[in-house]
């Protein structure tokens, strides 16, 4: 399936099980021209454990910024940057709570940056194909979940989704995430971002 549609001026653009057909859940969601690949699988038995076994992985490329490395020695990527890691941890806060209590099978997350634009931040794209990856596989769970970054600039106006180049002058950057409840209400379960000196009722505004 393809979903295609103009957000906050850029294209956003969903294909489900387009590939890593072999997943229990797969989507490719583009926004810009920065291109994010989630997939969902899950072990078939439980394992011993007194918890969930969730895995979310985020992965950069290299090749997605067009940069290729040139030492003939050099075969892999090197270890996560500190931006992938808490991406990684910003979806795994977002998706855990809406697994069953008594899950005990191996679940695997991982999200794979396949083209990045320079402009478009992946971690908006890669929530998406998270949440969507889960919603149309086999394991049980209660989303989808959703998200956005909000930044305020100097001159007080707040912007959904900014570029790189705007968030250079931005005072407050945040990304916020959640999930509609069955009263229509948002339920936000996960806030990361940062700021300069911003007035507490500003930041209370979000929210």
């Amino acid at each position: 399936m393809v979903y295609e549609k103009e957000f906050l001026g850029r294209k956003l653009k969903i294909e489900t099980n387009f590939i890593a057909s072999q997943a229990g859940g797969s989507a490719m969601v583009t926004f810009g021209k920065t291109v994010v690949l989630g997939t969902a699988t899950m072990s078939k038995e439980d394992i011993e454990a007194d918890f969930l076994p969730l895995s979310v992985d985020y992965e950069e490329r290299f090749y997605a910024a067009g940069k290729i490395k040139g030492s003939r020695f050099i075969r892999r990527e090197g270890r996560p940057s500190e931006e992938a890691i808490l991406v990684a941890r910003m979806i795994d806060r977002v998706v855990r709570p809406y697994f069953p209590n008594n899950l005990r099978r191996e679940i695997q997350v991982v999200l794979t940056v396949f083209a990045f634009d320079e402009e478009n931040d992946p971690d908006f794209p890669a929530l998406i194909a998270a949440s969507i990856a889960l919603l149309i596989s086999n394991i049980p769970w209660d989303g989808p979940v959703a998200g956005i970054r909000l930044m305020q600039n100097e001159e007080g106006k707040e912007v959904l989704a900014p570029t790189y180049q705007e968030r250079e002058k931005a005072l407050l950057d945040i990304f916020i995430s959640g999930i509609e409840d069955i009263d229509g209400e948002v339920v936000f379960n996960m806030v990361d971002g940062g700021a300069k000196e911003v007035a507490e009722d500003k930041v209370y505004f979000y929210f």
